[in-house]
This record gives structure tokens, C-alpha cells and sequence, in this order.
């Protein structure tokens, strides 16, 4: 008689294979390669998922069966999530349901809405954003989610005070609101919320015409006198591209007791409103100025000795600011963790060093279309905890300078260097040997990296973004490189790399299974190669712009064979060669086809871009 068979995983609690899980976090095969193991593995790895994001609604029950301990779904990838979708989420999900994302999906409405928010207790944080079609009724119902912390109602334009005061009254707990984009939100709104939720944490109401103390559309003096008196709690505060910000709107923050983060970005900005900000008798942590008219070195200084434990800063575009400011910056705020600074064009290169001496504890540094040059980055390479630095369109560094962020930036996860010529493959080889963390970089038009500069980066196993389009030396044997290396790939621009082909594509299709995004427009790719990307299930983004091997039939098959596919960039001219009907079909699928009548581009010199775009108005 046959013994059974034994089985050593089995000795293995749940809680020690948890923490094997814990360990797999970042390559989603690596959990589906777990639970293949054994039947015990497959059930655990069930029950360890919290996070679920899929790609095809219709696929949702047998999907949620599998994975009955969800608590944050996305179904941002999911385009038609109708009513009978979220009745099977709230169904299957129920009380372990604690977010949910649907700031990309359409054709649901206020019933399934009802049902999720009836049915799933636990909901702490919805994101509806994008959601044009919803009306008071959408928020009607969102008002039954009783337990509700943090809602995005971003571009939710047909929602008004009636929906938002329905929000106010049964979403007491709310914490976090977005309202961006929300033009049908006036002072009662704004009101109520302030009023009936004093848990409220953080606002956002970009681009909404409010608080504009003198010509206020929406939004005049009740708005702002609610917000102030019922909103206490008040941490941040976002109204960007909204009205100026002059004295009498700038000495209404001193009134929020708690407040430490404003963010302004896109606001004409006065001086007298800056030194209101820099009186606010609360130290703030965080300021955005970005593309903020009327910064000027006096204002940004006194503004900033006055708030000398600010963390963040974001001033970029602000053109008016010169040295001085740069000298205030690193004076009075030493203790910053982030500075954004693009297109700052009248600082000079030498005030680029004082950023390096006094702020060593910056983790994010943005500094591109600036005037910085190799000394400047030698004494950046000094700030240690540097784990994002964008130094695209900076025309005047080289090799040398980008050497030292290797040798001296360990922690660097993210690095751009779009367009900036002076880099060739020796800068890439010493970011590859230091920075062992790097999961985004963007060498875009940068013409003399060369495939030996992948072979270097496809020793950084953790890359997850790469972006070289318009890298003329670059091939199939770079590339290759890199899909061997770099299992994580999920987002990959090759456009204007016009000696990657079919080969590229096939080392793609075998080691790249996580690749979500892909440009390969005006790349040398045929029927072939595009058939085998096919294979890619996660892939759901791809631009197949002037693919001169590609054929109607070939498009066909791919667009067929790729179920996954949620936005294709194509040319016009397939348009005619396709029938109507299977472009219906594609379309139902949750697939929208972008079609470009766009003519061949060929390439710019980088010193000619960017006068070019120094000459726009």
C-alpha cells in the first residue's frame, strides 16, 4: 500500500509564510510563483492579499473569490465598471473593504454607489475622480459611507452644494476632500463642510474660482468666514490656480491655528501677500509657489525667515527670483527634505552650490532647465539622503558632475536627465555602480548614450521606469540587456529609437512580464514583434505612432490578442483599414483607441529645442 505523500511545507505556520509574502512585495510574479508551490501555499498567499488592481472588470467575482481579504481595491485600470460591478464588490468584499479607487472607470452610478457604500461598513477612502457624468445623486449616496476619511470628487463638475452638503452632513469623519475642478461648489458648500466636518485635515480646491476676496465667481466673503470658523483642524490647504493671493486673502491663514501646508500653485502672488504668509503665527512645513506670478527675492525672503522649520518647497517657474533667494532658501530653511526650483532661469550657476552646503538633508531636489554645471552637482553630491534629482535640460553639465551623485547618492531612486547632451554612457556606468536603489531613470534625447549604457543599468534589478526615446545609438542589444536584468520594467518609452526591433521586442515578451506601459513609436518594429508583446497580460498603455512594419493586419491580431490593452495611441491612417465593427468590439472590451493625424517628426537638436522654446510666448 502507497504511503501518502508528505509534505515539509506543511510544518510551516500561516504567520511565518506571511512574513515570507512580506518579503515579495515588489515583483508580483514572485507571489504567483509562491503560490504555485503547493495547495496550503495557494490558500495562504489568498489570505495575505490586501491589494488587488485588475485589469478586467468582467473577471471581478471569480477574481474576489480568490482573494476574500481585499481591503484596498484599484479599478483604475478597469474603464467600464457598471452598477452590477460594484454590486459584486460590495457583496464579496464587504466589511474588510476599506478603499476603493475608481478615479478611472465609467458607466456606474448612484445605485452602485449605494450598494458599496451600504454594504462595505469599513469604507474609509473613495476616489471618484474624473467622474464628469456624476451628479447630487452620486453624492447623495456617497453620504452613506458613515465611516468616510478621504474623499476625491476631482473633476466631478456636475456636483454642486446640494451633493456636497449631503457629503457634509453624513460623512462626519471626513479628514481628507478633494473638490479640484469642482466649478459648481459655492459658498454653501465650502460651508457646509467646513461646519459639519471638524475632522477635516486637508482641502483641495484647485483650479475653483474661491476666496477671492474681490471678484470671486463662486466662492466670496461666507465661504471664507465658514471655512475659517468651522474648519479648525485645518492642516493644509490647496488652491491652486485660484484666485490672487493679496493681503486680506493671505491674513485669512493666520486664522487657521493648525495649518502647515498651502500650496498655491498657478496664483498671482503679491509681495504684501507673501509677507501676510510669512506673518502666519503657525511655523509652516510645506509651501508651494509654483508657477506663482509676482515671486520676487523680497517677498520669498521675508516669507521664508519667518518660516525657518519648512520642510517643503516648491518654487518652480517662479522666473523673477535671482541669488538672493537661493541665499534665503539655504539659510534660513537648513532642515528641507524637498526644493522644486525648475526653469528658475535668472539664478546663476554659482548660487547652485550653496543648496549642497547648507541643505546636506534634501531627499528631493528638482533643478531642471537650470543653469547648474559640474561644480554645482559636486557639492549637490554631498546631500547623501538624495533619493530623487532631476537635472533634465541643464545643457552645461557632464560626466564628471554626474559621477559624483554616483559615487556619493546611494539612496537615489529616481534620476532625470532629459536632455541633457553633455551625459554619455561613462555618467550612466557610475550611477549604475553607486545608486543600487535606482528604479526610475529618463535619459530621453540624451544622444550619445549607447547600448553599453543599458547593459549598465540592467544591473540595477529594481528598475521599474525607463525612458530613453530619441537615443539614436541605442538597440535590440541594449534593450535586450535590460528585459534580462530588469524583471520589474513596467513603464518603457523607446520612441525615435530607431534600431530597436522585432528582437527587442521578443526579449521583452519572455523576461517582461510586468511591462504595464509602452512607447514605441517611430521605432523599427513590425507585425512580429508587436505579436509578441501581445503576450504581455499586464500590458494596458501602448502608442504604435509611425510603425512603418506594421500592418493593418498585423495591428489587428495585436489589438485581439491583448485583452489587457486599456489605451492605444495609433494613426489615423489605419483608421479606414480597419472595420467598424472590430473597433466596436475593441472599444467595448474597455479599450480606447486614440487615433493622431500627425506628421513624421524628425529629430531636433537639443541647443535648437530648447531656444525654441525659450522663443514661445
Amino acid at each position: 500500500m502507497k504511503k501518502p505523500s508528505f509534505n515539509p511545507f506543511d510544518l510551516l505556520s500561516e504567520e511565518i509564510l506571511f512574513t515570507i509574502l512580506d518579503c515579495l512585495e515588489e515583483n508580483p510574479l514572485d507571489k504567483k510563483s509562491f503560490s504555485l508551490v503547493c495547495k496550503s501555499f495557494y490558500l495562504v498567499e489568498s489570505r495575505h492579499r490586501k491589494t488587488l488592481k485588475p485589469l478586467r472588470s468582467e473577471l471581478l467575482t471569480c477574481t474576489l473569490n480568490r482573494y476574500p481579504c481585499i481591503t484596498h481595491l484599484d479599478l483604475s485600470l478597469c474603464p467600464r465598471v457598471n452598477d452590477n460591478s460594484l454590486s459584486v464588490v460590495s457583496g464579496l468584499c464587504k466589511s474588510p473593504l476599506r478603499s476603493i479607487d475608481l478615479s478611472r472607470s465609467k458607466f456606474f452610478s448612484h445605485v452602485g454607489l449605494t450598494s458599496l457604500a451600504l454594504n462595505c461598513s469599513s469604507l474609509v477612502e473613495i476616489d471618484l475622480s474624473n467622474g464628469t457624468e456624476l451628479t447630487d445623486f452620486a453624492a447623495k449616496a456617497i453620504a452613506k459611507a458613515k465611516n468616510l476619511e478621504k474623499l476625491s470628487l476631482a473633476r466631478c463638475k456636475r456636483i454642486s452644494d446640494l451633493g456636497i452638503g449631503c457629503i457634509a452632513v453624513g460623512c462626519r469623519k471626513l479628514r481628507v476632500i478633494s473638490l479640484k475642478w469642482c466649478l459648481s461648489v459655492s459658498d454653501l458648500g465650502v460651508g457646509l463642510l467646513a461646519v459639519k466636518c471638524k475632522e477635516i485635515r486637508s482641502l483641495d480646491l484647485s483650479y475653483v474660482p474661491v476666496l477671492n476676496i474681490s471678484h470671486c465667481q463662486n466662492v466670496g466673503h461666507v465661504g471664507l468666514s465658514s471655512l475659517i470658523n468651522g474648519a479648525e483642524n485645518l492642516r493644509q490647504l490647496v488652491l491652486a490656480y485660484g484666485s490672487p493671493v493679496t493681503l486680506s486673502l493671505a491674513e485669512a491663514f493666520q486664522k487657521f491655528s493648525k495649518l502647515h501646508s498651502i500650496k498655491l500653485n498657478g496664483c498671482m502672488v503679491t509681495c504684501d501677500g507673501l509677507n501676510a504668509i510669512g506673518n502666519c503665527c503657525i511655523p509652516l512645513r510645506e509651501l508651494s509657489l509654483s508657477k506663482c506670478s509676482g515671486v520676487t527675492d523680497e517677498g520669498l525672503s521675508f516669507l521664508l525667515s519667518k518660516h525657518r522649520e519648512l520642510k517643503k518647497l516648491d518654487i518652480t517657474c517662479c522666473r523673477k527670483i535671482t541669488h538672493v533667494s537661493i541665499d534665503s532658501i539655504t539659510t534660513s530653511c537648513t532642515s528641507l527634505v524637498s526644493l522644486r526650483m525648475e526653469s528658475c532661469s535668472l539664478v546663476p550657476k554659482e548660487a547652485f552650490i550653496l543648496i549642497g552646503q547648507r541643505c546636506y538633508l534634501l531627499e528631493e531636489l528638482d533643478l531642471t532647465d537650470n543653469k547648474i554645471d559640474n561644480e554645482g552637482l559636486k557639492f549637490i553630491s554631498r546631500c547623501s539622503e538624495l533619493s530623487s534629482l532631476k537635472i533634465g535640460i541643464c545643457l552645461n553639465i557632464t560626466d564628471e558632475g554626474l559621477t559624483n551623485i554616483g559615487m556619493f547618492c546611494p539612496k537615489l531612486i529616481e534620476l532625470d536627465l532629459y536632455r541633457s547632451t553633455g551625459i554619455t554612457d561613462i555618467g550612466i556606468a557610475a550611477i549604475a555602480r553607486g545608486c543600487h536603489q535606482l528604479k526610475m531613470i529618463n535619459v530621453a534625447y540624451c544622444k550619445d548614450i549607447t547600448d553599453n549604457s543599458l547593459r549598465s543599468l540592467s544591473k540595477c534589478s529594481r528598475l521599474n521606469t525607463l525612458e530613453i526615446r530619441g537615443c539614436p545609438c541605442i538597440s535590440s542589444v541594449g534593450l535586450s540587456a535590460i528585459a534580462v536584468g530588469c524583471k520589474q520594467l513596467t513603464r518603457l518609452d523607446i520612441k525615435k529609437c530607431h534600431d530597436i526591433d522585432d528582437v527587442g521586442m521578443l526579449s521583452l515578451a519572455h523576461f517582461s512580464q510586468n511591462l504595464t506601459q509602452i512607447n514605441l513609436s517611430y521605432c523599427s518594429v513590425t507585425d512580429v514583434g508587436l505579436l509578441a508583446l501581445a503576450s504581455i497580460s499586464c500590458l494596458h498603455c501602448i502608442n504604435l505612432l509611425h510603425l512603418r512594419g506594421l500592418t493593418a493586419n498585423g495591428l489587428a491580431a495585436a489589438l485581439l490578442a491583448c485583452g489587457g490593452l486599456r489605451k492605444v495611441k495609433l494613426h489615423l491612417s489605419f483608421k479606414p483599414l480597419l472595420a467598424k465593427s472590430f473597433l466596436e468590439h475593441i472599444e467595448t472590451r474597455g479599450c480606447v483607441l486614440q487615433w493622431r493625424d500627425k506628421a513624421f517628426q524628425a529629430d531636433i537638436d537639443s541647443k535648437a529645442w530648447k531656444l525654441e522654446l525659450e522663443d514661445m510666448p
